[in-house]
């Protein structure tokens, strides 16, 4: 069985699209006229530093998913998706779930409301390697302020998510324990933790006015890890995912326990490729 996965934040890069143009020059020029600003030109044309600002990342990374999905036809035919954190609204809207002008609306106002609880208050996230889940889970419970644990990336990566003061202190403690390295990551907000509340509510409203189909195949959300269809369910699991955890390692071992044999990433960079190869080495993982 096929399963095609969907990057999120951190994939981007310069020049990103451009091959996609030609044949989904419609979808880049909607995107353009239903944000008010040329993205395109910014994913074509702009800098990594352009790139990296929440409220540009965000909808390029996802409308060069939707257009590389776009570009399969008739080869896009998966038993299932998923998508890391931004990437799963790529995922829905390529299986029929959401429509892209919908899908890009809640994406933007998703990045706008993250952006603006990142300047609300110094808050970071960090990659802690080498230790056990339940090890890192313990030590974060101990840190004064907050401090939680935000992706389940593979087994011995786990990125926590906080105030930057108790992301340090969780970080020295992680080392105390064991951890091969603890490494603060160069973002200035901490996604998918209690201090993104403002953005959830921000998006929930957003979630609240659209209309979600049953998607073409089942979708396996973060906060959950299980496949999911129903639209009531898509969205509630949406408005959880901006303070859930993203359990992408549990993901990708439902998906294998569901049958998957074989996974396509849809979308720029090759970061879920990684990860699904260190979750499951013995599986095949390449770009769609």
């Amino acid at each position: 069985m096929k399963a095609y996965v969907f990057p999120g934040q951190g994939s981007q890069s310069p020049g990103m699209g451009k091959d996609l143009y030609d044949a989904n020059k419609d979808l880049f020029d909607q995107a353009n006229s239903l944000l008010g600003f040329g993205l395109s030109e910014i994913m074509f044309e702009g800098t990594m530093e352009d790139l990296t600002k929440t409220k540009v990342t965000q909808p390029a990374v996802f409308l060069h998913s939707v257009a590389k999905a776009l570009s399969l036809g008739s080869d896009f035919n998966p038993a299932m998706v998923a998508g890391h954190s931004l990437g799963e609204f790529s995922a829905l809207v390529a299986s029929g779930s959401l429509s892209f002008e919908d899908g890009i609306k809640l994406v933007y106002q998703r990045a706008l409301g993250m952006q603006k609880a990142c300047e609300a208050q110094s808050s970071t996230m960090a990659a802690i390697i080498g230790l056990d889940d339940v090890i890192v889970e313990n030590i974060c419970k101990k840190i004064a302020g907050i401090v939680v644990p935000a992706n389940y990336n593979t087994p011995g990566q786990l990125v926590i998510s906080g105030t930057t003061d108790s992301i340090e202190k969780a970080c020295e403690a992680c080392k105390e324990a064991g951890a091969k390295r603890a490494i603060i990551l160069p973002v200035n907000g901490a996604f998918h933790s209690p201090l993104m509340s403002s953005a959830e509510e921000q998006l929930g409203d957003a979630l609240d006015s659209v209309n979600f189909n049953v998607p073409r195949c089942p979708i396996y959300q973060n906060v959950v890890a299980i496949a999911v269809k129903e639209p009531d369910e898509i969205r509630a699991n949406l408005k959880a995912q901006l303070t859930g955890s993203v359990k992408w390692n549990q993901t990708v071992k439902a998906m294998i326990k569901d049958g998957a044999k074989i996974f396509y990433e849809v979308g720029p960079g090759r970061a879920l490729q990684g990860m699904v190869k260190k979750i499951a080495p013995e599986l095949e993982a390449i770009s769609a």
